[in-house]
């Protein structure tokens, strides 16, 4: 092998690149190798890559980052002439070994984006040597490269739609997921009828007739996202996702163990105080006392399934049913709600209006306001229990991205974030280089 031919292996640069010369430079431990692209390519623009008319010599040569050789690090350097490009204007010309606006080889580019999308920042910050925010601004370009080159919405008919919070101070992104693949298919900044507009507009402008093409659309019941879908796509079926459903329920269950906890406090103060000393025979109780303490420890007892019950559990919700029935009830309508979602369909619509009509009698206030809710959400309740289709993997996609929103703490801006989001969900995670 020529040795030209090596260093160009070494350097990870194209055919298209010329190498002059290779130094090294003692003082700062480093190998700079002399390039130049070739001279049958005509000067391009570096944002559009078309051909266009040279301008001047720029600011002179410049410097890009490469790939470590051993322990030492490699730069590129090279002339940084600008052309006169028709849309952009004066700009710096197109160079075959980097991005436009980089500092740094296409080949490090797509070693630091893999790198991010499988190890810790830590990893990536020591092996690489540079900061985390540069590590930001290259995952936006990789993305935007590799985004550019696939069609996100390639077969999408079933999707799931949530948000997610990624910073304090009510910052949300809302998220979509294609429920065929599991595959993260869109995110954007936001959590209002503008932002999913937004999907459906790319969407749309991806191919005609897409939005046509969703026949299902999950959701945790928010009007928002059901306005739009239905805005959108009518036609599709919406699912009413079955784990927010029960949540709805568990969260009125809490709103009855709170009430009940505080009447029983108060009866507490309206007891007699025990005078000092052991209790004797004589000493007047203090059952409310012990009812509120009883009833401080019982929210897990409630919050779970009664097959997962610790037999201290099991003796706590038994104590529960004899002292406080409005509890106890608030805790069976819970129960028979989650019940209705194991059921065929046809015993599912039986036994879900038999629990609305339960609920709407119970006189415990909290149930009679979500059996309305639940009334409103009727159809998409019975239509995702027909088609078996729930949030579950758009919540395990959103627990990964809670793991990537703790990893992407300071990134200079939320595109970095979604960038890395796409490239580690979005089932097109890059390549190292050199592999096929």
């Amino acid at each position: 092998m020529q040795e030209v031919s090596l260093w160009r292996v070494l350097l990870g640069v194209e055919k298209s690149t010329v190498i002059e010369d290779i130094e090294y430079d003692p003082d700062d431990e480093i190998v700079v190798a002399h390039v130049r692209p070739s001279k049958r390519l005509k000067p391009r623009c570096g944002v559009c890559e078309h051909w266009c008319g040279r301008y001047d010599q720029g600011e002179g040569r410049r410097r890009w980052r490469a790939l470590d050789l051993g322990s030492v690090e490699v730069w590129l350097e090279a002339a940084a002439p600008r052309v006169q490009c028709p849309e952009h204007g004066v700009t710096v010309a197109w160079v075959p070994w980097a991005r436009h606006g980089a500092g740094h080889t296409r080949f490090f580019d797509e070693q630091v984006a893999w790198l991010a999308t499988v190890s810790s920042k830590s990893a990536v910050l020591e092996l690489m040597r540079i900061a985390w925010r540069t590590v930001g601004s290259i995952i936006s370009r990789v993305w935007g490269d590799t985004e550019a080159e696939i069609d996100l919405f390639d077969g999408l008919t079933r999707i799931g739609v949530d948000e997610i919070s990624y910073k304090k101070g009510h910052k949300y992104l809302t998220l979509v997921v294609d429920h065929d693949t599991g595959r993260l298919v869109w995110m954007a900044p936001g959590r209002d009828k503008a932002t999913l507009r937004k999907f459906f507009d790319q969407l749309e402008a991806s191919g005609a007739g897409r939005c046509a093409r969703i026949t299902h659309v999950t959701a945790d019941g928010a009007d928002w996202i059901g306005n739009v879908v239905s805005e959108r796509c009518p036609q599709a079926v919406r699912c009413a996702d079955p784990f927010h459903v029960v949540k709805w329920a568990t969260d009125a269950l809490d709103q009855v163990r709170r009430e009940v906890w505080n009447d029983a406090r108060r009866a507490a103060r309206q007891e007699p105080k025990r005078g000092r000393g052991r209790p004797t025979a004589d000493t007047p109780g203090r059952p409310a006392t012990e009812r509120a303490k009883g009833l401080k420890g019982a929210r897990y007892s409630l919050w779970k399934n009664p097959e997962n019950l610790t037999e201290q559990q099991s003796e706590k919700l038994a104590w529960i049913a004899t002292t406080s029935p409005r509890l106890h009830r608030a805790y069976l309508l819970k129960e028979g709600l989650r019940v209705v979602f194991r059921l065929p369909l046809d015993e599912a619509r039986v036994a879900l209006n038999k629990w609305i009509g339960w609920a709407r009698r119970c006189r415990i206030p909290a149930f009679v306001k979500l059996q309305k809710s639940i009334v409103k959400h009727q159809d998409q309740i019975l239509a995702a229990i027909e088609h078996g289709l729930s949030n579950g993997r758009i919540e395990s996609v959103n627990t990964k991205i809670r793991l990537i929103t703790r990893m992407a703490f300071g990134f200079r801006s939320t595109d970095s974030l979604i960038s890395l989001a796409m490239l580690t969900l979005g089932g097109h995670r890059p390549q190292l280089p050199g592999r096929t």
